[in-house]
């Protein structure tokens, strides 16, 4: 069984999990945490539940969620999994904080690590995640999907009652709606959505919203 913990992270509210399961072995999604008192709240939860991250996945490359990849690297030694059509973006964070917040912000990250591969699988605990690929915010988009336990982190792919922008640098709205054609809304109804920012929902909560404009 699946523990999911969130936490509301940085000046865009990005939300960062924390995932575990009865191993203690835990994965940590997309963490955007700005500050270290921010990335403390963070390691107080770890650190008292006494787990042990094995991973840190990153749904895509853009600053939010990837802003305190630093801090959990210096504090369990672990590098970013990340899809490797999103390295640039990665690798150029101080230009997404140029082009996006128009200033610059220091910033250190550390090399990534993983590089997720068609159809790859993240083995941690008794658990897997299955990577999706998810192009249309970013060329490199992803979402995690855990089978067994009906759980999907779509990152900025999809929300409640939306979806992820393509406006910014290197979106693509047919590629978004082609994932969501044919990788997202089709997934079973009752599969529980974790997004990157905003509330949880359903596949068959979004289904209804959506209605026909992705379905058909």
């Amino acid at each position: 069984m699946l523990t999911i913990k969130s936490f509301i992270v940085n000046s865009i509210e990005e939300n960062c999990y924390v995932v575990s399961d009865e191993t203690k072995e835990a994965v940590i999604i997309d963490c955007g945490t700005q500050t270290k008192e921010e990335f403390q709240v963070i390691d107080d939860y770890i650190r008292s539940q006494q787990l042990r991250p094995t991973h840190l996945l990153n749904t895509h490359g853009h600053f939010d969620h990837i802003w305190g990849d630093g801090f959990v690297y210096d504090a369990y030694g672990l590098k970013p999994e990340i899809h490797p059509d999103d390295l640039f973006l990665y690798e150029n964070v101080t230009d997404q904080f140029l082009t996006i917040l128009h200033r610059a912000i220091p910033i250190t990250l550390p090399s990534v690590g993983r590089l997720f591969e068609p159809d790859d699988v993240i083995s941690w605990g008794t658990h897997q995640f299955k990577v999706i690929a998810s192009p249309g915010h970013t060329p490199g988009g992803v979402c995690f999907l855990c089978e067994e336990e009906s759980v999907l982190f779509t990152g900025d792919t999809i929300f409640r009652h939306a979806i992820g922008r393509t406006d910014l640098p290197y979106g693509n709205t047919d590629a978004m709606q082609s994932s969501l054609i044919r990788h997202i809304l089709t997934l079973p109804k009752t599969i529980r959505i974790f997004p990157g920012h905003g509330e949880p929902s359903t596949i068959g909560e979004e289904q209804r919203f959506h209605g026909v404009e992705f379905l058909s």
